[in-house]
């Protein structure tokens, strides 16, 4: 009998002993299973170092919320010098993609100018008509050198020929070339009559009407104005007579004002207007302004241009 009970003591201790031993681990791992430290490493401070370690999916306000990519800054960068230029700034969008061409006014054409400045507005494809009639008026003055005689004519001069590049001159945002076109002239616009033939004046600019606006036109000679334009050139044509010039214009002092007149043969100017194309003779580059040739020269080591008599060889 005492057998029996000390082996029925001894199974139970055993059987304690086996459930204090082996119970424990199931217990753990379904801490483990449940999110208890080892689910910090699992599903939370192993979620926060996949997803913390890369900036590019950074969870925001405990992951309820995930930032998206950030976009490119504004391509401020992309303004090329010859593309398009298109700029965006917050919600202030332009009217349309401005194409502005400034000082393309080359030769005989004018292209794609848009200009507003005050109440003048020009439009754009207008083609210069830079011929006319233009009688050079001879100098008294004996030529102190032979003529340069090419192609059946002969050029006379006072200076010696000393080429240098023609580059336009541009006498500010009131004066056009010959051909420009504006809808609507300034208040400052006076009336000029000459031969029976209407003109507008204003600031060294002559306009004729046309359909749909006004036409710059060549100076008629006989125009008389009052007063001439700010920055006009005094041109010592003689021992008698002074010549002033504005624009590509030539004035003599008159009773009435100033007359436009043609220029005489061996004025020196500094400017040459657009308009103006160099033209190959020979051995010598000549710039002509509709029919009046000028050659370049050298005075006081300065670029200037003589007015050349042209004329036919006998």
């Amino acid at each position: 009998m005492k057998t029996v009970i000390v082996q029925s003591i001894s199974l139970i201790i055993f059987i304690l002993a086996f459930v204090i031993i082996c119970i424990p681990e199931p217990v753990q791992a379904q801490r483990m299973g449940h999110g208890g430290g080892g689910s910090r490493i699992g599903s939370g401070g192993g979620s926060r170092m996949s997803s913390g370690g890369s900036g590019t999916n950074r969870s925001i306000n405990g992951g309820s919320r995930t930032s998206s990519a950030r976009p490119p800054a504004s391509s401020v960068s992309d303004r090329s010098s010859t593309g398009s230029h298109n700029f965006n700034t917050e919600n202030r969008q332009g009217t349309g993609t401005s194409n502005v061409t400034t000082g393309n006014r080359q030769g005989n054409t004018v292209n794609n100018i848009n200009v507003n400045t005050g109440n003048r507005t020009n439009v754009g494809n207008i083609n210069i008509n830079n011929s006319r009639t233009v009688v050079v008026r001879p100098n008294p003055r004996p030529y102190p050198r032979p003529p340069y005689v090419y192609g059946g004519f002969r050029y006379s001069c006072y200076h010696p020929y000393a080429y240098h590049p023609f580059h336009p001159f541009y006498w500010g945002p009131m004066w056009h070339p010959w051909g420009f076109f504006v809808t609507t002239l300034a208040a400052t616009a006076i009336i000029v009559n000459v031969a029976s033939q209407q003109y507008y004046y204003d600031h060294g600019v002559y306009y004729v009407p046309v359909s749909g606006g006004y036409t710059v036109v060549e100076a008629p000679p006989g125009a008389t104005i009052k007063v001439l334009p700010e920055g006009t050139e005094t041109v010592v044509v003689n021992e008698t007579t002074n010549n002033y010039y504005y624009g590509g214009t030539y004035y003599e002092k008159s009773d009435s004002g100033y007359t436009v007149v043609a220029p005489m043969a061996g004025a020196v100017v500094s400017e040459l207007p657009e308009g103006g194309v160099e033209v190959k003779v020979g051995d010598v580059t000549y710039v002509k302004v509709g029919d009046t040739y000028y050659q370049p020269i050298k005075q006081d080591g300065k670029d200037m241009y003589e007015v050349v008599d042209v004329k036919e060889a006998k």
